[in-house]
Order: structure tokens, then sequence, then C-alpha cells
């Protein structure tokens, strides 16, 4: 008794030293965060914290993003992921527990030899196993982590691809939106030219003046309308971007709004601590999880180097004939000590490599951390200057229009020519796109910025009103 007390406290305290040596070559990452995501903003709040349907408040973009999430087919294949990890996941807790099965068996051997009369040697068995792996050095502990890090990753990547087709389905609905404006700016300007070519014709066949004007309002009027058949050819193409993403075919009619994001976001946005991007940020915690599976992979290598303790127990009936079957009980007890001696180097190589792989995915971990950081501050960056860039063309664009009423009402009075007329509207109808395309780019930097935040992700919970169109 006392030998065998000796034995459990010995394989006891090598499990403990193994489970402490595993990976203790893993070096922790280096984040050294930042007091603040960008100079100057230490919010406790972030916009990441809205919910995208209360964020993006147009139903129909709400419905569009709806049917994405419900249709698109990576995010259809990232949830297949997952159930297929979680499957695998369950598969290394079981290896935990033991495992018994049950065998029935009927034979009938006949031995012939040479000077001897034939023998027969029937068997009949009915034979239950139980079976079961000590685990000594936590090579299943670590297997069962693994597997739990990598169901805990594709689950962080699902969310990740939501929050990222939710922004290019809300980027694509505003760029159409910002085309249909555009259209429509360049057929009222076509209309306006329209009227000048037949204004400029009349005075020239009347002698009021010369050629040169009436062939420069045919220019700006055959140069106005060349852009129509190239902004046709970008609506169908954001059209079907949006189709795909959705999930269906090309040619469905995609309805949407005047929408104007803008409007109902204030002037200053909280952007949230470092802390809160680590945690908010699905990719980030993705990359966390699968450093803790390379991490759990070292572990598994390195108990892989060390005896592997087995137990086997079978109990049941065997016996040479059914009568008396069950009056024949059968057991057997087994215990198998698996020892590698001479692997020529493989295990420690694998070891060595589990390592490397481990270093791989640190250096991984903490670039993406970086480009998380790089990238927060490219969007706060871009979203504040162009939203000054919006309030400069409105300016602009207020003024463009002022300058085509003086020039029109100077040249009814015969102050000006009709070319300064022309120059005017042209500047006013540039002033227009111009304006339009800003308020395309603020809206735009806006859904990058809430996505670089972390924002988006965010399942809909089912009593809230549908969004769909």
């Amino acid at each position: 008794m006392k030998y065998i007390r000796t034995i459990i406290i010995a394989l006891a305290l090598g499990h403990l030293m193994g489970a402490c040596s595993a990976v203790r070559q893993c070096t922790p990452p280096e984040l050294n965060l930042p007091e603040t995501i960008v100079p100057g903003a230490d919010d406790t709040l972030t916009i990441a914290d809205i919910e995208w349907w209360k964020f993006y408040g147009d139903s129909v973009l709400c419905g569009i993003i709806n049917r994405t999430l419900e249709n698109n087919r990576n995010i259809q294949a990232a949830a297949a992921h997952i159930e297929q990890l979680q499957e695998l996941y369950r598969i290394r807790k079981a290896d935990l527990l033991p495992t018994l099965d049950l065998r029935a068996t009927a034979d009938h051997e006949t031995n012939d030899y040479a000077g001897e009369a034939p023998k027969r040697d029937p068997e009949f068995g009915l034979k239950a196993n139980l079976s079961w792996e000590i685990d000594l050095w936590g090579n299943l502990r670590w297997a069962k982590r693994k597997g739990k890090a990598e169901w805990s990753a594709s689950i962080e990547d699902e969310r990740a691809m939501r929050m990222t087709l939710i922004a290019e389905a809300a980027t694509a609905y505003f760029q159409l939106v910002a085309l249909d404006n555009e259209l429509s700016i360049v057929r009222r300007t076509l209309e306006t030219r329209s009227e000048g070519v037949a204004k400029a014709k009349l005075r020239f066949e009347g002698g009021l003046t010369s050629e040169l004007v009436y062939q420069q309002a045919q220019v700006e009027y055959a140069a106005t309308a060349a852009l129509i058949p190239d902004l046709k050819k970008r609506i169908k193409t954001t059209e079907n971007a949006l189709c795909l993403l959705m999930g269906t075919y090309p040619g469905e009619e995609i309805h949407r709004n005047a929408a104007d994001l803008i409007s109902s976001i204030p002037d200053s946005l909280p952007i949230g601590l470092p802390s809160q991007l680590l945690q908010r940020r699905p990719d980030i915690r993705a990359a966390e999880q699968q450093l803790m599976a390379a991490m759990s992979e070292v572990g598994m290598k390195y108990a892989d180097q060390f005896p592997r303790l087995t137990f086997n127990l079978q109990g049941g009936w065997e016996n040479d004939a059914l009568k008396g079957f069950f009056s024949s009980p059968f057991s057997y007890v087994a215990g198998q000590l698996i020892s590698p001696i001479f692997t020529f180097g493989k295990k420690k190589a694998r070891y060595r490599a589990a390592l490397a792989a481990y270093e791989e995915s640190r250096l991984k971990y903490e670039q993406k951390v970086l480009e998380a950081f790089k990238e927060t501050d490219d969007a706060v960056t871009t979203y504040r200057n162009v939203r000054e860039t919006t309030a400069l063309k409105t300016s602009s664009c207020n003024a463009a229009h002022k300058y085509v009423e003086l020039a029109e009402l100077q040249y009814r009075t015969g102050s000006i020519n009709y070319i300064e007329v022309l120059d005017a509207q042209r500047r006013y109808f540039d002033a227009q796109i111009g304006l339009s395309n800003a308020v395309r780019d603020e809206n735009l930097a806006l859904i990058q910025l809430y996505k670089s935040l972390g924002g988006g992700w965010q399942f809909q919970p089912d009593n809230t009103p549908s969004q769909s169109h």
C-alpha cells in the first residue's frame, strides 16, 4: 500500500511539474498600449456601443443589412465552421473520459494437425471493454484547451465578418444614394443646358450673337450628356454588389431613400479607451484565441515527449458453447505504459516547431493590435477632415448658386457675355457634384469609424421591430 501511495504522489508531482513547464518558453504579447486611442480622446464611452440597427436609422438600409446577414453565403459558411469546431471541441472534452464499448463474438476453429484427429474449438463471447488514458502530463487537457480556443476564435471570426458585411452593405447603400443624387444633378443641369442651347441658337440665328456662343452652348450640353451613361453603369454595378451581399442574383430592384446618416450624428463623437478597443474588436479577440490555441499546441507537443498510461478493463462472458454461457464469467485488467525511447529527435522537433508557431501567432496578434489602432486613428482623422470639407463644399455650392443668378441677371441686362454665364453654370454644376461627393464621403468615413471601433457585430434581438422594406 505504501508503494502504491508513493507512485500516486510521484505521478501527481510529475503532472504539476509538467503542466508548469509545458508553456514556460511561451513569451506573452508585448502591447504597451497608449493612454488614448487618438491624442486628446479620453472618452469612457464609444459610438461602437450603439447597436447597428439604431446607428443606421434608415429602415430601408436596415432591411438590406438584415437580408445580408441572413442570406450572405460567406456568413453562412462561417456559421457552419463554428458548428464544426464546436463538435470537434466536444470530441476533445470526451477524450478525457473513459470509453466503453461492447463486443459480441462467435467463432468456430477447426485444427487438423498431422498425425492427430481433427479438433473443433468453438468460442462465444460477450464482453464490455472500458479504456481510459490517465492524463499524466496534461496532453488531453491541452488538447481540450486548444479545441475551445479554436471554437472561440471561429465565433469571433464570424462576428468580425458580420461587422465587415454590415459596413460593406452600408457603404454600398450610401454610394448608391450618392450616385442617384449625382445623376439627378446631371439631369437637372442637362435640362438647363438644353434651354441654353435653344436660346443661343435663336440669338445666333437672329444675329444677336456670334456662332461661337452657340457652339459653346452645344459643347457644354454634350459634355454634360456624356456623364449619364457612366453614372448609369456605376449605379448598376453598385446595385449588383448589394445583390451579391444579400445573396441574390443581379437584377433585383434595390429600394433606397435619400438617406442622410450624418444628420443624426453629433459633431463630437466618443471614441473610447484603448482597453475598450481590444475588447470590442472581434478580429483582435479572434487573434487572441488563435494565440491561446497555439499555446495549447505547445503544451500538447511538450506532453507528448513523456510516457502515456492507459488502463483497460474487460468483463463479460466467454464459453465454448452457448449452453451455460452466462455461467462462464470473464474478466481482464491491463495497464499499459508507453514511453518514447528512440525517436531520433522527432518529438523534440515537433515541440520546437510548436514554439515557433506560437511565436508566429504572438507576433500576428501584436500586429493585429497595431493595425486596429492605425485603422482607428486613420478613421478619426478622415472623419474630421471630410466633415470640414463638407462645410467648405456647402459654402462653395451656395456661392456658386449665387454666382449663376448674378451672371444670368447681368447677361439679360447686356453687362456680360453668354460665355460668362456658361462659366458660372459650369462652376455651379461642379460645386453641386462636389458637395454630393463630400456628403457621401462623410457618411462613408462615419461607417468606417464605427467599424474600426468595433461596432456592428451585435446580434439583433428577436423583439426588435423588423426594419425590412
